[in-house]
């Protein structure tokens, strides 16, 4: 099994397996029902002061990053649950973010696939 990531926005799957919003907004404009979210964790995103200092700004993608994991290391109870659900099914980080690359979930991928 393992993480995948994906636009909250995009259709969801039965590949998808266990669906989990990462970001700490609600996605604009979506229901509930059209999410189709497993789970919010939106104590795992990055604060509200890291995610207005980045804006998504691709120039800030690294130190975003390792921010973003400084964060993620107080998280240890978040980042473990995610980690176990990992183990057992497909994971999918969902974000609502235009920018496919340079968005939470994808440095939350990064961070959760180097502690194993």
């Amino acid at each position: 099994m393992g993480f995948r990531f994906k636009r909250v926005y995009d259709n969801p799957a039965k590949a998808d397996g266990w669906r989990v919003l990462v970001d700490r907004v609600w996605p604009r404009g979506l229901t509930k029902e059209k999410a189709q979210i497993d789970d919010w964790l939106k104590e795992i995103a990055p604060s509200a002061s890291l995610r207005k200092w980045f804006g998504h700004d691709p120039g800030r993608w690294t130190e975003f990053k390792k921010r973003y994991a400084a964060e993620l290391k107080t998280r240890r109870e978040q980042v473990e649950q995610l980690a176990q659900q990992a183990r057992k099914r497909t994971v999918t980080l969902l974000f609502g973010a235009k920018d496919i690359a340079h968005n939470n979930a994808v440095a939350l991928k990064e961070f959760l696939q180097k502690i194993g």
